[in-house]
């Protein structure tokens, strides 16, 4: 058997044991092949409960032709009957032992690539040009990366798009403060935000200085030459401001992922016309409105889709719809991710509806709004500074990294660079890891002490791990060699290995449900499994044989550690 997930072999197993015992065929999916939590059993097979209802027979009688049929001397031990009709499979030490002698030289340590890659669009970040970003981006801008990775290992080609707000009345109102004030327009983006702040009060209290702002609009949609090098100045000096972020971050985001609302404001008037010509369109309250089936007010009303306002103008409706048309048409993306804010679902609920009304939209593409929770203070209530205000987000990750620094202490060792190094890894791991190890779709209680803890599920946890392997290796003064002989004696050499060979399915399960929490828990549980072997089975002190054994255990572990934590998008240092 080649290197993989051994849930998908045993369920293989499982599909020719109902199809010779019971002459039914079932998918692997129904074999319903799972974990075992019962002691001595590796994995479950709970699919004769629902097979016994299909064949009029008990359960247990099922699952035990089911077990008679199974063809595993090479894989499992008997399989055991269990309860109602469970089927409890144990693996053989020779086989596990030979699976984690072959992944120790896998580089891809036994996760398969896709055989049907899909070319998938996601759209993440998406700051608003003129402001810093705020901690309310970072849940969008780390999940977002994250998938990214995840995908791209799995073999999918992935073409992220940052979805800039750099469009429409706010820049009007910012251009003219700035012409009013004749400031330069090297500003940083922190004194913009000042200035923003100033222009929206101007904008609400003087009628005059707000009709200006929305006539400076209608020259940036025009191409008005001098509101367009304004508005270009205002967007470069923004990237350079995200940039500096993402880099702190570690995202992949670069300028060339910039797709703002500007880049679709060319194809919005043939959006609409298609729309129209497709009969999808009705006038209410003079705006032109898309009504998908399906979508009601409180009163019942049915809710529209404003594909162009009573002004003639266009507002994000159009934008995000335009957007579908562009990425499946322009560019045939077969999948559409959006990585937003739960507060959104109904929205791209419904411009999902009217893309495939559309046609946009076929039952081949997947489009998907990848919605997050929010992050939460310990006090209960959103996340801000004491002052109330929005934290920014460079000024968390820099506090983030200070307060690592204080974990990774004063070692002689070290040189500074080393220290720093390590402290940016640490900081910047803990935030990342405290988001990425929640369910995306719950909020998330922020707490320096618990992300930064070098214990439970944090990043410095699993850190802490997979420098321990890597000091021991070192200590050890031995290279680990692919296809070192490994013996499975005590327990806690053998719940390592079964854990150690679970990670294709870990990364599938991340995959399947853009849950990325899927994985982190898997590394935690790796990184548990790994101490408790640490603890009860000496490696340097052991016998030779018994030692080189437990040394490939080590080095596997590391390698499952340092992968892991990077389709997640958080280092792994050598040392800490």
């Amino acid at each position: 058997m080649l290197h993989g997930d051994v849930g998908l072999e045993l369920a293989a197993r499982v599909v020719a044991a109902v199809k010779s015992s019971l002459d039914l065929d079932i998918t692997p999916a129904e074999a319903l092949i799972r974990p075992s939590n019962r002691p001595g059993a590796d994995y479950q097979c709970n699919a004769a409960m629902g097979l016994g209802k299909r064949v009029g027979r008990p359960p247990r009688e099922v699952a035990a032709a089911i077990a008679g049929a199974l063809d595993g001397t090479d894989l499992f031990v008997e399989p055991e009957i269990a309860g109602p009709g469970f089927i409890n499979l144990t693996l053989t030490d020779t086989w596990l032992s030979t699976q984690i002698e072959g992944l120790l030289g896998d580089e891809r340590l036994g996760v398969p690539v896709t055989e049907h890659p899909r070319r998938i669009a996601i759209d993440y970040s998406s700051p608003n040009v003129a402001k810093e970003m705020h901690v309310g981006h970072i849940r969008s801008t780390i999940i977002g990366d994250a998938l990214v990775r995840l995908l791209r290992f799995h073999g999918d080609e992935v073409i992220p798009h940052n979805h800039l707000g750099d469009w429409g009345t706010p820049f009007g109102m910012l251009i003219e403060h700035l012409v009013d004030e004749g400031v330069d327009a090297d500003q940083s983006v922190s004194d913009l935000n000042v200035f923003y702040k100033e222009a929206r009060k101007k904008f609400d209290a003087e009628p005059e200085f707000a009709e200006r702002a929305r006539q400076r609009v209608v020259k940036l949609q025009s191409g008005d030459e001098q509101t367009l090098a304004l508005w270009s100045q205002l967007v470069d000096e923004s990237m350079r401001h995200f940039m500096k972020a993402y880099k702190t971050l570690g995202i992949g985001l670069t300028p060339q992922d910039s797709y703002g609302e500007s880049f679709y404001n060319p194809f919005l008037a043939d959006t609409v016309a298609e729309l129209e010509q497709k009969g999808l369109t009705e006038i209410s309250d003079g705006a032109l409105c898309v009504f998908p089936k399906g979508f009601f007010n409180r009163e019942g009303d049915p809710l529209p889709l404003i594909v162009r306002k009573s002004d003639g103008g266009y507002g994000y409706m159009s934008t995000d719809l335009a957007t579908v048309r562009y990425w499946t048409g322009d560019r045939a993306a077969t999948d559409l991710l959006y990585v937003v804010g739960t507060p959104q679902a109904q929205h791209f609920a419904m411009v999902f509806a009217a893309s495939r009304d559309a046609g946009w939209l076929t039952p081949e593409h997947h489009a998907v709004h990848v919605n997050f929770g929010s992050i939460l203070g310990e006090d209960g209530k959103m996340f801000r500074t004491r002052s109330g205000d929005t934290v920014k987000l460079i000024d968390l990750l820099t506090e983030a990294v200070d307060r690592a620094a204080t974990v990774v202490g004063e070692r002689t060792d070290l040189t500074d660079a080393e220290r720093a190094s390590i402290a940016h890894a640490v900081g910047i791991g803990a935030v990342k890891y405290a988001d990425l190890s929640s369910d995306r779709e719950k909020d998330y209680v922020f707490s320096w002490e618990k992300m930064l803890a070098t214990d439970g599920n944090t990043a410095t946890y699993l850190q802490y791990a997979n420098a321990r392997t890597l000091s021991i290796i070192r200590k050890s003064g031995e290279t680990v060699p692919p296809g070192a002989k490994v013996t499975l004696a005590e327990k806690a050499e053998r719940d390592l290995a079964l854990q150690l060979i679970q990670l294709p399915a870990a990364v599938q399960s991340a995959i399947d449900g853009y849950t990325p929490h899927k994985l982190a828990t898997y590394l935690y549980e790796t990184a548990s499994a790994f101490t408790s072997f640490f603890e009860k089975c000496p490696v340097l002190k052991a016998e030779p044989e018994v030692r080189a054994s437990r040394l490939v255990l080590c080095a596997l572990t590391s390698k499952v550690l340092t992968r892991g934590l990077d389709l997640l998008g958080i280092e792994a240092p050598a040392r800490l």
